[in-house]
């Protein structure tokens, strides 16, 4: 900039200084203008009212709830399930490899699921100044998934996933995740209770369990505006593992609520070869199959029926899988015995996942693998 206002020789001092003034102003805009884009939601923290939020999109038809749901029921509907993951929690549809299909819920159905989780990346496709609409057309994709689920009787299950800058900064996108969840309550206030509501998947890092629960009560108070009686999904903090389930507090007046744990366990085990996972090569070559593993998630499941009975919620295994590049014969045994320990005790789940690295289906050879898709829907 010195050198360009030098450059001018016959320019008067007051010119030079009004010049300076106005590179002075624009840079201060241009700094509030950046600053308001980074930092537009920390101007209001507080609960939002849903009104400035709602008819942002339209409102589906259909029968509604007529009446207050019993979530142990609907936790014993949902039954077996699967987890569409890799599909709408990409960035964008396609980028990791999966598109959903119309052929997918027949498959699913046909087999004997029970539901289908949809893990959704609604952060990539909502927008980042208030009023935070979300875009019509991926709405209306995900309506698409959802309407193939319940037209098929299977009961679906929408959520909130990779919301990572939420993690992040919780205070920074608290009013934005509430806007998200006023829109997607409105919008399907209508549908049946075949249709759930996950809060927000794996919260983690600067979300810590006191934030979340924090978070949870304005987040139940929103929701149940327009949806009074959907029953709703509500997973643990820590990356929704066994953690953090005693530091979990949902208020009593929320009775139509299923607790949801995600179970990896023993993670160098589950995870061993995974990309995404730093350090997990040398565990490649881990099995599972003796007495003590077995014995481990008796252990892990059975504190997890005592806080259940103690706490009087119904709980679901939102998340369980082990890697493709395991030993496929551990695999299979450590799924199986999961799936049946979860039944046993009465816990709904959703097996991780359908079609990617964890997948129980193969959509190039467009077959199942057979061995592991027997060790979830047995006889």
């Amino acid at each position: 900039m010195y050198a360009v206002w030098n450059s001018e020789k016959n320019c008067s001092c007051s010119r030079n200084r009004v010049s300076l003034g106005v590179f002075f102003y624009l840079g201060l805009l241009l700094t509030f203008f950046m600053g308001c884009q980074e930092n537009n939601e920390k101007d209001e923290l507080s609960s939002p009212s849903c009104e400035q939020y709602t008819g942002a999109s339209d409102t589906k038809s259909g029968p509604g709830i007529a009446e207050p749901l019993d979530p142990f029921e609907q936790n014993s509907l949902l039954g077996r399930g699967v987890n569409l993951g890799n599909a709408l929690e990409a960035p964008n549809e396609g980028e990791w490899g999966i598109t959903l299909e119309e052929e997918f819920f027949d498959l699913i159905k046909n087999v004997g699921f029970n539901s289908v989780r949809i893990p959704i990346r609604w952060s990539a496709h909502t927008n980042i100044m208030s009023p935070f609409g979300i875009h019509p057309g991926f709405l209306n994709r995900v309506d698409w998934a959802v309407e193939q689920a319940l037209s098929r009787g299977l009961m679906a299950v929408i959520n909130i996933h990779h919301y990572e800058k939420l993690m992040e900064d919780p205070d920074a996108h608290r009013k934005r995740y509430l806007a998200i969840w006023c829109q997607l309550a409105d919008h399907y206030k209508n549908m049946p209770g075949e249709l759930l509501f996950d809060l927000l998947n794996e919260p983690n890092t600067n979300l810590t369990p006191e934030l979340w629960n924090d978070l949870l009560v304005d987040a139940l108070s929103v929701i149940r505006e327009t949806n009074p009686y959907r029953t709703l999904i509500i997973g643990t903090a820590q990356w929704g593992g066994l953690g953090a389930l005693d530091d979990l507090s949902i208020s009593g007046e929320e009775t139509n609520a299923i607790v949801s744990a995600h179970y990896y366990e023993p993670f160098q085990f589950t995870h061993q070869g995974a990309e995404w996972v730093s350090g997990s090569d040398p565990w490649l070559g881990t099995i599972w199959g003796s007495a003590q593993d077995y014995a481990a998630v008796e252990k892990d499941f059975d504190r997890l029926l005592s806080w259940s009975q103690e706490n009087n919620r119904p709980v679901r295994i939102g998340e369980f899988g082990a890697y493709s590049k395991a030993d496929i014969n551990s695999r299979v045994m450590w799924t199986a015995h999961v799936a049946r320990s979860a039944e046993e005790r009465g816990f709904s789940w959703a097996y991780w996942e359908f079609a990617a690295g964890f997948g129980v289906y193969n959509p190039s050879s467009r077959s199942w693998n057979q061995e592991l898709l027997e060790s979830l829907i047995s006889p």
